[in-house]
C-alpha cells in the first residue's frame, strides 16, 4: 500500500483502513486501534504492524499514543443505533464504546496533547436514537472537552453507485469562520439533523457548528460499471433459483422486470430480500432498484439479507450474488487493496466500512484545512 503523508493521525475502530485511505493524503496515521482481530489482521495486511493495537479501546492507555495528533478518527460502532440493530442507543455495549474514546480524548486533554480535530463516523440514526438524546449526549460530551461541534449527513452516492447515507460529527478546538457556514446548507444539512439540533440546549445550540462543505461534481458511474462479467469466487443462480427470486417480488416489482424485458435494453438491479408484513402475514420479499445505484452495503449478519445482482437483458433474466471486490469498489476500495480471503470476511470488513471517496472529500475540503489552522494558529 501507499505510504501516508502528512500530519498525525490516530484512527479507532479502525477496521481495515478504509478511513485511512482516504485520510492518507493529508495524514499520516501514527496510531490505529481495533478490538476484531480479523480487522486488525486485515489492516496489517494492508498497511503492516506499525500502526495496529488490536484491543478494547477501554483499555488503553494513554501512554501507547504517541506524541500529539492532528486528527483523531472514530467510526464508532453503530449496531445498537441503526435502524437494523434494535436502537439500544449510546449507553449499550457496543455504540457505548464511544464513552471509551471519549475518556482517552479527555486524559490526553488533561497531557495538554487532545488532538486539534476529531472526526467520528456512525449511521443516521444517531439523530433519531431515543429521540435525539443520544445526538445530544455526544455534542455535549465532546462540548465538554472544548470543541466546537458540527455534523455533516454525506451520502456514498454523491461519489460511488452505493446508496449509503453516515453521519460524520467533526469536532475541532479552532475553528475558523472560513470553515463555518451562516446555516444549514444542501445537500450535508438535512431537516433530520435540523431539528435535532433545533432541541439542544440553547448554550449547546448557540456553539453549534454548520461546517462549510463544497458539494462534489456530479457522479458519472452506475452499478453496471463496477461489475465483473465473471466474478471470481461467484457463480450464477440457476434457472429454478432466479425464477423464485422474481416470485418474491411484488406485483408491482415484477411489473417493472417485465418493462425492462420487453424494452430489450441490459440493465442491472440491486436485490435485497426484506420481511414484510402483508394482510397480517409475514413475508418474505426481493426488492429490486434498477437506478444505476445499488443498496446499502452491510454485514453478512446486518439485518438485512447479502445483497444481490438481477441482470436483465431481453428475454434473459440471471441473478447473482454481489462478490467481495465488487463490494469493495462500491465503497471507493483501490484494486490493489488486500481483501481477506475468505468471502464473509471480506463482505463484513467492507459492509462495516467507510467510503474511502467519501473520507478522502471530507479531508480535503474541512479537516485537512481545520488540521492546518490549528498549526497556524499554534505558529502564532
Amino acid at each position: 500500500m501507499d505510504r501516508d503523508s502528512g500530519a498525525p493521525l490516530y484512527e479507532f475502530f479502525a477496521g481495515g483502513g478504509l478511513a485511512r485511505l482516504g485520510l492518507q493524503d493529508a495524514f499520516s496515521c501514527v496510531f490505529a486501534n481495533d478490538i476484531e482481530p480479523a480487522k486488525a489482521r486485515a489492516y496489517r495486511a494492508a498497511f503492516g504492524d506499525g500502526e495496529m493495537r488490536e484491543g478494547d479501546i477501554w483499555k488503553l492507555d494513554p501512554k501507547e499514543l504517541p506524541g500529539q495528533a492532528a486528527l483523531a478518527w472514530a467510526s464508532f460502532p453503530c449496531q445498537d443505533l441503526s435502524l437494523a440493530g434494535e436502537r439500544r442507543g449510546l449507553a449499550a455495549p457496543r455504540s457505548g464504546a464511544f464513552w471509551g474514546f471519549h475518556q482517552l480524548i479527555e486524559q490526553l486533554r488533561d497531557e495538554k496533547r487532545a488532538p486539534d480535530v476529531l472526526a467520528l463516523e456512525n449511521v443516521c440514526g444517531l439523530l433519531s436514537s431515543h429521540g435525539g438524546a443520544d445526538f445530544a449526549a455526544l455534542v455535549h460530551a465532546l462540548d465538554a472537552l472544548g470543541y466546537r461541534v458540527g455534523a455533516l449527513e454525506i451520502d456514498a452516492a454523491l461519489f460511488t453507485p452505493q446508496s449509503r447515507p453516515r453521519l460524520f460529527v467533526v469536532a475541532s478546538r479552532h475553528a475558523p469562520a472560513s470553515l463555518m457556514a451562516s446555516g444549514p446548507t444542501e445537500p450535508f444539512h438535512s431537516q433530520g439533523l435540523r431539528n435535532v439540533v433545533a432541541r439542544l440546549p440553547d448554550g449547546l445550540r448557540k456553539r453549534f457548528v454548520w461546517w462549510r462543505l463544497d458539494t462534489p461534481p456530479k457522479r458519472n458511474t452506475r452499478l453496471m460499471d463496477v461489475l465483473d462479467d465473471e466474478p471470481q469466487g461467484v457463480e450464477w443462480q440457476s434457472e429454478a433459483q432466479t425464477a423464485k427470486l422474481l416470485g418474491q417480488m411484488s406485483t408491482l416489482q415484477r411489473a417493472r422486470v417485465d418493462a425492462l424485458r420487453e424494452s430489450g435494453r441490459r440493465e442491472v438491479g440491486a436485490v435485497f430480500r426484506r420481511i414484510r408484513v402483508e394482510h397480517g402475514e409475514r413475508v418474505q420479499r426481493a426488492e429490486a432498484r434498477f437506478d444505476g445505484i445499488a443498496g446499502c452495503l452491510r454485514t453478512p449478519t446486518g439485518g438485512s439479507s447479502r445483497q444481490m445482482l438481477l441482470f436483465v437483458e431481453g428475454d434473459t433474466v440471471r441473478s447473482r450474488l454481489l462478490s467481495p471486490r465488487e463490494a469493495a469498489r462500491l465503497m471507493g476500495v483501490p484494486e490493489h487493496y488486500p481483501l481477506p480471503g475468505n468471502q464473509t470476511a471480506a463482505l463484513h470488513l467492507v459492509g462495516d466500512a467507510v467510503c474511502v471517496p467519501v473520507v478522502r472529500w471530507l479531508s480535503q475540503h474541512l479537516l485537512a484545512p481545520l488540521a492546518g489552522a490549528a498549526v497556524q494558529r499554534k505558529s502564532a
